[in-house]
């Protein structure tokens, strides 16, 4: 008997895959071409549901997403036409839905081709959707928002791969790949990606509890300590995945957004700022802005903003970065497990860098971090306050330093005995600092006493500030006093500061003298003086000279001693971390 010329059975049933694969993809684009029947396309994605080798499942997959991109640029999903057009407009989302909860599951699978492959599908996919499904060609663009909420809810809740033979690879937990490719490709690249994953990812949380989905938490957490990039002014707002959204908005009126025109749900979706956009309303600009520099872009109050005209606006992007960290981080507190504690220091750990300075108002999140340190830091406040040495004056984390002690002393749930104790500890330190560290200490006291109205009798003691050294007065501080509790320092006066008002440096004697004027101003904003160098206040108001240098014995620092301070490595906020 003659050899047989088939293939193998094996190796005939994956071409015989591989050719109905192909005939239902042509079968499927003749007929969206001739307005014909589309009863090809339940029969594709049943292979696709079915396949269980990576190999059948990336063909199906393939075909489907070429099958969909041309019935979406075909406007087949557009509103319009009769009710025989709406009758199957809603069977080929039903059809467009299956698919993507068959990406969403691959996600998880743990074959790595299909999970990288299900992760450009389904962001391809929102930029044809988002493009192909207005009513009106000429109305503002739009953002498919219900297909990208299924996106992160994939990368967030992380349901399993529905392939037949794959395992669970992940256990619920967002794949590393996936989530790598998700942030380096579109996250951190693309305005309107990041806008809406904020959003959607702070809907997400209020939805769902950390009970009932334990990763929750972790999975965002992984996504936003990646986020090393963040737009500090409108210019650069200009990277969109959908690109019509780069268009420029209209100009905000009446705060009313735009009308939609369509009769579908799934259009209305599209068009309209849904419910969930409850971020507009949560905050307004900044208490010190008038203290920043001048902006350009689009502005007004973000609750008054559309949904276009909020890409634009670098204040709707900084509230609604802010809205995620205040939702998230109270779910890092809702138990005390082992987990959650690593959750929390590595939130800590990027709180610094990563989120304080993007936040609409850091204060908000100083009773979080308060909580953290009382919970799992009891001694922090002690620590801290022992970091408050001369040296701390002139390392090269000096800014860093200030700029986290500041909210770290910004609840208002401590103690005024030991607020007490670090703005005494600083007057002091004050009078053998720098011009430049100097220039950092006098507003942050000046915040701090204005926040703690509980603190101002320090800068009301006239008689203790006149000359602390005549007559039989004694400062009651406790300099040697390690527990900021009890150093009496709110028994005692910044007479320290108060001795300033001679000092050489014209700009750190002119700063001084606001602590003898009403107090009605809303407050320093700190970035403007974080970073004045020494160099900068010498270049600026000229070398100390004359009888004026020596006003003031306290403030010789030598060169050489800086210089040996700042050549040092240590990390002082990193050290905060770090408990014996």
């Amino acid at each position: 008997m003659p050899p047989s010329s088939l293939p193998p059975p094996k190796k005939r049933r994956k071409t015989e895959g591989k050719t109905v694969t192909k005939d239902l993809e042509l079968q499927i684009t003749a007929a969206v071409a001739e307005n014909a029947s589309l009863n090809p396309l339940s029969d594709l994605l049943h292979i696709a549901q079915n396949a269980s080798y990576p190999r059948d499942m990336s063909k199906a997959v393939y075909s489907l997403y070429r099958v969909f991109v041309v019935i979406i640029s075909s406007n087949k999903l557009a509103p319009g036409g009769g009710d025989a057009a709406k009758v199957v407009r809603k069977w080929v989302w039903e059809r467009l839905d299956a698919y993507v909860i068959l990406l969403l599951g691959l996600l998880q699978d743990e074959e790595a081709t299909l999970r990288i492959l299900a992760l450009d599908i389904l962001l391809s996919l929102l930029k044809h959707l988002s493009s192909f499904t207005k009513s009106n060609p000429d109305s503002q663009p739009q953002f498919h928002f219900s297909h990208f909420r299924h996106i992160v809810q994939g990368l967030l809740l992380c349901p399993p791969s529905t392939r037949h033979g794959s395992t669970a690879s992940f256990a619920g937990q967002t794949a590393p790949d996936v989530r790598d490719h998700f942030v380096n490709t579109w996250f951190a690249v693309h305005d309107d990606i990041r806008w809406c994953f904020l959003r959607d990812a702070t809907a997400i949380l209020s939805k769902y509890s950390s009970v009932d989905h334990p990763n929750l938490p972790g999975n965002l957490l992984s996504i936003m300590e990646k986020l090393t990039t963040f737009p500090t002014g409108p210019s650069e707002l200009n990277a969109w995945w959908v690109e019509e959204l780069g268009k420029k908005p209209p100009k905000p009126k009446n705060g009313k957004a735009d009308e939609v025109d369509g009769e579908d749900e799934e259009l209305r979706d599209v068009e309209n700022e849904d419910e969930q956009d409850d971020w507009k309303k949560f905050f307004d600009d900044d208490t010190n802005a008038k203290h920043t520099k001048k902006v350009v872009g689009v502005q007004g109050r973000t609750h008054q903003l559309t949904f276009h005209q909020s890409l634009h606006s670098l204040q709707a992007h900084r509230a609604v970065f802010t809205r995620t960290w205040l939702t998230f981080l109270p779910h890092l507190s809702s138990t005390s497990t082992g987990f959650n504690r690593i959750l929390t220091t590595r939130a800590l750990n990027i709180m610094h860098r990563g989120v304080l300075p993007h936040l609409t108002r850091p204060i908000l999140v100083m009773d979080w971090i308060s909580a953290c340190v009382d919970l799992d830091y009891p001694s922090f406040y002690t620590r801290l306050y022992a970091f408050l040495d001369r040296d701390v004056l002139h390392l090269k984390h000096r800014a860093r330093f200030f700029r986290l002690t500041e909210l770290f002393l910004s609840s208002t749930h401590l103690p005024a005995s030991l607020l007490a104790s670090f703005v005494k500890r600083l007057s002091r330190l004050s009078l053998a600092a720098p011009p430049a560290a100097i220039i950092m200490i006098i507003p942050l006291t000046y915040n701090l006493l204005k926040r703690h109205p509980a603190l101002m009798g320090m800068i009301h003691r006239t008689q203790d500030a006149d000359d602390p050294f005549i007559g039989d007065y004694i400062d009651p501080f406790l300099p040697g006093e390690t527990n900021p509790n009890i150093t009496n320092a709110i028994d005692s006066s910044l007479w320290e500061l108060y001795s300033h008002k001679q000092h050489y440096d014209s700009a750190v004697s002119t700063l001084v003298r606001i602590f003898e004027e009403a107090f009605t101003k809303q407050g320093y904003s700190m970035e403007d003086f974080l970073d004045h160098t020494r160099d900068e206040a010498t270049d600026q108001k000229g070398t100390p000279s004359g009888d004026g240098a020596c006003q003031n014995p306290f403030l010789h620092t030598s060169d050489e001693d800086v210089d040996i301070v700042e050549q040092g490595e240590l990390d002082v906020v990193s050290e905060l971390w770090v408990f014996g």
